[in-house]
């Protein structure tokens, strides 16, 4: 195996390359991620749902419900209206009949990925003795006993949030505050630290809240127990990128699981040499690409879906503006005079292609879906695009249980879109 990452160029260099034109590479990177494919049944199923997972290898977990939780709109993306409590069962429920398929980790970022996986990301855990971002080192100076007693008493006690263990303990410690509300006390920081090196888990959530077990009690023993060597697993995650990818850069492959270059750059390198992966050329791509091995080249992509920002097709940026010509930025922390688009704006494909992204939050008071903007891309249709991004919104507010859209009159799209969604009522 090559140890560096020169062994990728060293890989290039001696084999024929083939060349892949975008428009190719795009339809291999949707139809790796589950789109394009025969039409779903009318009834999604639990096996439907764990079939977006055997594409995507994860879900990106995040507090923002301006719409709808992260990780519940890329399945919805792929096969349509599914029932929500399928994938919460996946994930945070277990059963001796339906056992638990999903598991939390540190993957992407906070991301359920299959409970299979678990033991990939091991080496990741040794290098979170002070947690996932060193803020515990603080709390472990003054409180060095703090972790054995959390894992004492959950041990005892059974499952609990951050707060329900603090009680158990009687620390009783203030919450400090903060702009975000992201300052935890102590016992947080602690059970997020134990969860970070694989000594907890999250078997159940409340809202947004993790509740916290013994790994051990949470994962099946021959997951728990099982041990794979940092290379041979950092091998098997850059592989599974692959797959998720169907074509990538180097880039692309290293940030799916946010692994580093020295890790990734051997891996490839071992990849290509076992026929994995290809090494390619795509279009005017700086870079080299890399293409899994029987990855499935569509002839066209057809359908539509709207992309949520932490959607796996589009969570690194780079390779948006690489495969779909589409930049795009989330806005959540820029001031909102400075916003271009909006909050929270999703992207919308239309047929293989990014043509429009509009800003959407779920008024759930009012028991509509607003659309404070619509943008159309440059040089696309402006009423068919208006049209069919009006039937996937009415799809997405039903799926919402949501009685109406209701469109703004921000962006160069938007008045034919509230012309297409009143036509429709």
């Amino acid at each position: 195996m090559r140890t560096g990452g020169e062994g990728v160029g060293a890989a290039w260099q001696i084999r024929p390359v083939r060349t892949i034109d975008v428009s190719a590479a795009r339809r291999v990177a949707l139809a790796a991620q589950g789109f394009g494919g025969p039409a779903a049944a009318r009834t999604r199923t639990r096996r439907d749902v764990l079939g977006v997972l055997r594409d995507t290898k994860l879900l990106q977990l995040d507090s923002v419900s301006a719409v709808v939780r992260a990780h519940y709109m890329p399945v919805f993306s792929r096969i349509g209206a599914y029932d929500r409590s399928l994938l919460d069962a996946a994930g945070w429920e277990h059963t001796a009949r339906r056992p638990r398929r999903l598991v939390e980790y540190w993957a992407h970022e906070a991301a359920l990925i299959p409970v299979e996986h678990w033991p990939l990301l091991r080496w990741r855990m040794a290098g979170y003795g002070h947690g996932r971002w060193g803020g515990a080192r603080r709390v472990l100076e003054r409180a060095p006993w703090l972790p054995e007693r959390v894992l004492e008493v959950i041990g005892a006690t059974g499952a609990g949030t951050a707060a329900q263990v603090e009680r158990r303990l009687e620390l009783n410690q203030p919450r400090p505050t903060g702009q975000w509300g992201w300052n935890h006390t102590d016992t947080k920081v602690v059970c997020e630290m134990l969860f970070a090196i694989g000594e907890l888990s999250v078997p159940a959530r409340t809202g947004f809240q993790r509740h916290y077990d013994l790994t051990e009690r949470v994962l099946p023993a021959e997951v728990f127990s099982r041990r794979i060597d940092e290379r041979d697993a950092v091998r098997e995650l850059v592989l599974r990128a692959a797959d998720a990818h169907g074509i990538g850069t180097e880039a692309d492959l290293r940030d799916y699981y946010r692994l580093t270059r020295a890790q990734c750059g051997p891996a490839i390198a071992d990849l290509v040499d076992s026929g994995h992966l290809e090494p390619v050329k795509v279009g005017d791509w700086e870079r080299p690409a890399y293409l899994r091995t029987g990855a499935r080249i569509p002839r066209r992509i057809q359908g539509t879906a709207l992309l949520c920002p932490f959607d796996p097709l589009i969570f690194f940026r780079p390779r948006t503006e690489r495969l779909f010509d589409f930049h795009y930025r989330i806005e959540i922390y820029t001031p909102e005079r400075k916003r271009v688009h909006g909050y929270y704006v999703f992207p919308f494909l239309l047929d293989g292609e990014l043509v429009a992204r509009v800003d959407l939050r779920a008024d759930r008071a009012r028991g509509c879906l607003r659309v404070p903007g619509a943008f159309a891309e440059p040089d696309r249709p402006h009423r068919r695009v208006a049209a069919e991004l009006a039937r996937a919104l009415r799809d997405l507010a039903c799926w919402l249980g949501l009685d109406s859209v209701q469109v703004g009159e921000r962006g160069d799209l938007a008045a034919e879109l509230a012309a297409e969604v009143i036509a429709a009522e």
